[in-house]
């Protein structure tokens, strides 16, 4: 079985200050211009909604964004987590990870190995797996994965690969490395400038 990330460039502090804020106006703008992709996870997810009472898509950004209320269901926090994931598709830049989407195995794991191996060690992309959403959404065993790369661990993971390449060997071979993990790396390094040039901004993954 296959695994993707969604990751977004965007202020952290003001995604998450999104949960709660009553914006209406966000959510008319997101049913208006997003109805289709909204239709779209209901008809995924129709099983969940139609026979175990799940909110719909919609219903569920609506509590997400008025901060409740929320179904007393843990089966149902799934639809809080992809609400979260929805804000963040709509409000930051998604950034290209066709590098990661699909990835099977230990992919990620591998990937880390490897910027650490070039000086990375403040962020890792398994951050993406092993987080979950901010603590004031109600968390499932079915919610999806996510993580957070602050703009200060940008700033700094950033710092931390260019001090390495001061010092690395100009000739250091990477052939023994799995095909397309020199390309991963280099799109994490992508992402880590994009972050640390925008000050306040960061990086949120989602991991499926």
């Amino acid at each position: 079985m296959s695994s993707s990330l969604s990751v977004y460039l965007l202020d952290i502090a003001a995604t998450r200050a999104l949960i709660g804020s009553r914006d209406q106006q966000l959510l008319a703008v997101i049913r208006d211009k997003h109805g289709a992709e909204l239709a779209r996870d209901d008809d995924e997810f129709s099983f969940a909604i139609e026979e175990e009472g799940a909110p719909t898509a919609f219903e569920a950004l609506t509590a997400v964004v008025n901060g409740g209320p929320f179904s007393d269901d843990p089966d149902h926090a799934f639809q809080y987590g992809y609400a979260y994931l929805r804000l963040c598709d709509v409000t930051g830049s998604f950034l290209n990870n066709n590098c990661f989407t699909p990835h099977r195995g230990n992919w990620l794991a591998d990937v880390d190995t490897e910027l650490s191996a070039r000086g990375i060690t403040t962020v890792a992309t398994e951050d993406f797996f092993f987080g979950t959403p901010p603590d004031s959404l109600p968390q499932g065993a079915e919610t999806p994965d996510s993580g957070e790369w602050t703009h200060e661990q940008c700033t700094k993971a950033l710092a931390q690969y260019e001090a390495a390449q001061l010092i690395m060997d100009e000739g250091r071979q990477t052939a023994d490395l799995e095909p397309g993990i020199d390309r991963a790396v280099e799109q994490c390094i992508g992402w880590i400038r994009h972050a640390a040039a925008r000050p306040g901004y960061g990086i949120i993954g989602f991991h499926f």
